[in-house]
């Protein structure tokens, strides 16, 4: 009796710590709530030259400014001065709010994802110097600074971008 109590409360203690590590600057779109209304002049901060680095290597991302009903951005990914992979996306107005789509190639520009498929990202919200698309933030540090947190499905992990222009 004791070991069974005992293991539901190691079972609900793995759970609420998993769920803290992962809302550290992350957060999962809810079905429920869906997007709120949101534009590209929300986001128009992202528009420039981005340098940085993370756990994986040396990374460049650059965002143009919003034009028709999207802004697009390209990312490179550098590991001992090799491309190890590229991002081609765009944040887009539909529906009334924002939608982040990605597509990934490798450093020999062989798509990853296959025909048609992107890899989207619903907006859940903005606040203060952040916003949070489903598992994926961008925080503005300042003029010349920006953060970008990744959650990691496969692994579990959050990980830390860190950008300057």
């Amino acid at each position: 009796m004791k070991t069974t109590i005992l293991k539901k409360i190691v079972t609900l203690l793995v759970v609420l710590l998993s769920t803290i590590s992962f809302s550290q600057n992350t957060l999962q779109y809810n079905d429920e709530k869906g997007s709120p209304a949101a534009t590209l002049q929300d986001v128009k901060w992202l528009a420039g030259n981005w340098k940085g680095s993370s756990p994986f290597g040396v990374c460049q991302e650059n965002w143009d400014t919003p034009s028709g009903n999207t802004m697009m951005f390209c990312f490179k990914m550098l590991s001992d001065n090799k491309v190890t992979f590229y991002e081609l996306g765009h944040i887009i107005e539909k529906d009334k709010t924002l939608l982040l789509q990605i597509r990934h190639f490798g450093g020999d520009m062989k798509a990853w994802e296959t025909g048609e498929v992107s890899e989207d990202f619903k907006f859940i919200k903005i606040e203060k110097n952040r916003v949070y698309f489903d598992g994926l933030t961008y925080e503005n540090v300042s003029d010349t600074e920006m953060n970008v947190y990744v959650y990691f499905e496969e692994s579990k992990e959050e990980i830390k971008f860190s950008f300057k222009k």
